[in-house]
């Protein structure tokens, strides 16, 4: 059972654990945060100012993660990770082995050993791992997930996504773009969402990928292409464009043999055409609620785990071998099974 007041650290408060922070610390969810670990005077500062904005004391800062979870364990419950992606396996693999609950911002890991390993840690230590991806985390996509799998829609066919941004023009001179820390470049940040929603609309593994990644001159990839066959020979397509105009769009379109249904890799929206019907309808879904509140509502037991780890490992095997396809100039790659 969870108690009445969480005790959680956040670690890492750049932009986006800010912009989790505003919602958090707005709403009466019943969370103490007890320290930052945060390396960036800069950014640790940033924070503090919506601690004091709501009336908060200002947790202390301890950079040293280590240090934070030998001196600050039995103070805590959970722990939120928004940190660049090369460090989200270490940290959330120390803070399981800690004793605590762990929400971890996208993507989960930067390939599927890591994928492996942190589910192995989780198993070993009976705590909780839940993946911050907003696609899985919405209303939208857990309605979805649970349209396709009632067998309403018939058979899913195909699947075809895109996703795109002006992301390399917000990027350029970021972690972002310097791929020992990010693990790729659109299409394993904004993509990721695009990635992930597909996997877990699709509920189950890839056989074999096709991909072609294209930098345009940049360190990581600003474009790229997917095509994949899954287990039950279902046909895929992704597409994403970090290049382009100033937006921020997407759409995802499952093609069954009773209906389509329509939506967006973040969620935002959920429409179905069925057999017969002239255009799309949308589909009628719960309130949305904000990622941590969702947390919390995993750790008390009054929620399934909308994003386990075990959809990370399958969007891990898919980057894996999208990877190596696109090194070998698209050539079909088998993805890994397990």
């Amino acid at each position: 059972m969870a108690k009445e007041t969480v005790r959680a650290c956040l670690i890492g408060s750049g932009g986006m654990a800010r912009g989790h922070l505003r919602t958090i610390l707005n709403r009466p969810n019943g969370t103490e945060f007890v320290v930052i670990s945060e390396p960036s005077d800069e950014a640790y500062a940033a924070a503090s100012k919506l601690f004091e904005e709501a009336g908060l004391l200002v947790p202390p800062n301890e950079p040293d993660l280590e240090k934070l979870l030998v001196n600050n364990t039995m103070d805590l419950d959970a722990a939120f990770i928004v940190t660049p992606h090369v460090l989200h396996f270490e940290q959330a693999q120390a803070c399981l082995e800690a004793g605590l609950d762990v929400l971890l911002e996208k993507p989960m890991v930067m390939n599927a050993f890591e994928a492996a390993e942190l589910i192995k840690t989780r198993d070993e230590t009976g705590n909780l791992l839940v993946v911050s991806f907003n696609g899985s985390l919405s209303p939208e996509i857990r309605k979805g997930v649970e349209l396709l799998r009632s067998g309403s829609l018939g058979q899913i066919l195909n699947i075809s996504a895109n996703v795109w941004q002006n992301w390399r023009e917000g990027t350029t001179g970021l972690w972002r773009q310097v791929p020992e820390i990010s693990g790729g470049g659109f299409l394993f940040d904004t993509g990721a969402h695009m990635l992930n929603t597909v996997t877990d609309l699709l509920g189950e593994d890839f056989t074999e990928v096709a991909a072609w990644l294209d930098n345009r001159g940049a360190p990581v990839d600003i474009a790229g292409t997917i095509m994949a066959r899954s287990v039950s020979g279902v046909l895929v397509t992704m597409n994403g464009c970090g290049e382009g105009i100033t937006a921020v769009e997407s759409d995802v379109h499952v093609f069954c043999k009773e209906a389509v249904l329509r939506t967006g890799v973040w969620g935002r929206f959920l429409e179905l055409q069925r057999e017969g019907e002239t255009d799309f309808s949308p589909v009628e879904t719960a309130p949305s609620q904000g990622q941590w509140d969702q947390f919390l509502k995993v750790r008390e037991g009054s929620m399934k785990n909308p994003c386990p780890p075990e959809v990370g490992l399958r969007m891990a095997r898919l980057w894996d071998a999208v990877k190596t396809s696109a090194m070998n100039g698209g050539v079909p790659t088998s993805v890994e099974q397990g």
